[in-house]
């Protein structure tokens, strides 16, 4: 060192405190890099003893903690197991458990739908003559074995209903039904919960199968009701309707519009718009162009979002649906509504009406 000092002109002792700050330790780093590191190693324990202390994660229920752990499992590769579950107190026992289960779970959804769509096609294909019955003979024809319950509840559930002895009355009374298009393609109406249209579309999130319904005031253009479900169901349809006609105030005199999905023509959600008084226009067969609204919705929702984003879970997806229902209500401006927006639209026909009065 001394040697060093006199050929450069330095003073030893400078040379030997320059060595101590910027000089490395045992562990590769400088002093004021170890002494960095030592400070953050310390501000980490800090946060780490908070957030024990608070017992957040303990009191975060199980199956919320299990949701979080599978979302980021899948969405970030540099945390094993062991580290993740660790950190929000989850043996990895109940972990994979829960995985498998979903798995399991998932597996059962997809069967469940394509049973459900052969049971449809071979009731269709018997010009709707087959009981639950004759196509549960028809599926072991093709190596499917089915329970003749299950396959009941499935017709149930998708309002099929094979032809009685009261067969020529059922039918009249089916074509006259069946006949109704009373928005002919005319997409107006002249006041608020006038006329209501409605469909459902299919995304695929993760592997699983999700289905959003939607109603929208076709005054308005605003979206009155939705719901995401896993399982393309007449409940999926009963409940949206439910929801959005008690919030609206149980509107009198209103007309709902969809296509001829079998949870639209089903016997159950038939008869909940009876009880409510509510009138059934459905598009012709084949023409997508008849609902051309709520078409047009999914297809500005598909654009704007889904199709922007990649989501790593049901619930995840839910949100996504959430949030984009709150913008294309009360943020969004519409051509059709001489770009205001639909909760702007019905605010000023609000008013208008009250000065009328």
């Amino acid at each position: 060192m001394p040697d060093v000092g006199k050929k450069f002109n330095v003073a030893v002792s400078t040379l030997y405190r320059w060595l101590k700050e910027y000089g490395p330790s045992a562990e590769g780093h400088t002093a004021v890099e170890y002494d960095t590191l030592q400070r953050q190693n310390v501000r980490l324990n800090h946060l780490l003893q908070i957030v024990g202390l608070s017992q957040i994660i303990d009191n975060t229920p199980l199956r919320r903690r299990l949701e979080i752990l599978a979302k980021l499992h899948e969405q970030f590769e540099q945390y094993s197991v062991h580290e993740l579950c660790e950190a929000l107190n989850v043996s990895r026992g109940t972990f994979y458990n829960h995985i498998f289960r979903r798995a399991d779970r998932t597996a059962y959804f997809q069967a469940q739908q394509a049973l459900m769509l052969q049971v449809q096609q071979i009731f269709e294909d018997s010009k709707q003559r087959y009981g639950a019955k004759r196509i549960r003979a028809v599926l072991a024809e093709s190596g499917i074995h089915v329970g003749e319950k299950r396959i009941r509840a499935i017709m149930q559930e998708l309002g099929l209903e094979s032809i009685h002895q009261n067969a020529k009355q059922n039918f009249r009374k089916r074509q006259t039904y069946k006949k109704q298009n009373l928005l002919q393609r005319e997409f107006t109406a002249s006041h608020i919960n006038q006329v209501w249209v409605s469909d459902i579309t299919y995304f695929k999130v993760k592997d699983q199968s999700v289905f959003l319904c939607v109603i929208i005031d076709l005054f308005s253009r605003r979206v009155v009701g939705y719901r995401v479900s896993r399982k393309q169901s007449t409940h999926l349809v009963t409940s949206t309707f439910k929801a959005a006609f008690q919030e609206r105030g149980i509107p009198s005199e209103l007309t709902f519009h969809s296509d001829r999905g079998g949870q639209y023509v089903s016997e159950t959600f038939r008869k909940l718009l009876v009880q409510c008084g509510v009138t059934q226009s459905f598009s012709n067969s084949g023409r997508p162009l008849d609902n051309a609204v709520s078409e047009t919705f999914f297809a500005t929702f598909k654009k704007e979002e889904a199709y922007r984003r990649d989501y790593f879970s049901v619930a995840d997806f839910r949100k996504s649906v959430d949030e984009y229902v709150h913008f294309y209500n009360e943020v969004r401006p519409h051509q059709t509504l001489a770009y205001k927006t639909p909760v702007r639209f019905e605010e000023l026909y609000g008013k208008e009406e009250k000065q009328d009065i």
